[in-house]
């Protein structure tokens, strides 16, 4: 699957979820997506608690963040090492 196919599977629409992005068809946000996978919850544990998703669905929530990054940086209190 491309990345044009997998980002059409999240959807922003100010009546769901507060305009947040979200997996189509579902009420589940992309960035609950990515923390879980973040704090090292694996894909099978993630589609064991949210039997709605599949694997494209992790993929594209992936992917969406991807794309968002190359948009704008957030600063984290990143040191700079001299």
């Amino acid at each position: 699957m491309t990345r044009e196919e997998l980002l059409k599977r999240i959807v922003v629409d100010p009546a769901v979820c507060f305009g947040k992005p979200v997996i189509r068809g579902t009420r589940i946000w992309v960035a609950l997506i990515v923390e879980n996978l973040a704090e090292g919850l694996t894909e099978d544990e993630l589609l064991a608690a949210y039997p709605q998703l599949v694997r494209d669905d992790l993929r594209a929530a992936l992917a969406y963040a991807a794309e968002v990054t190359r948009e704008r940086v957030l600063p984290l209190g990143v040191e700079v090492r001299e």
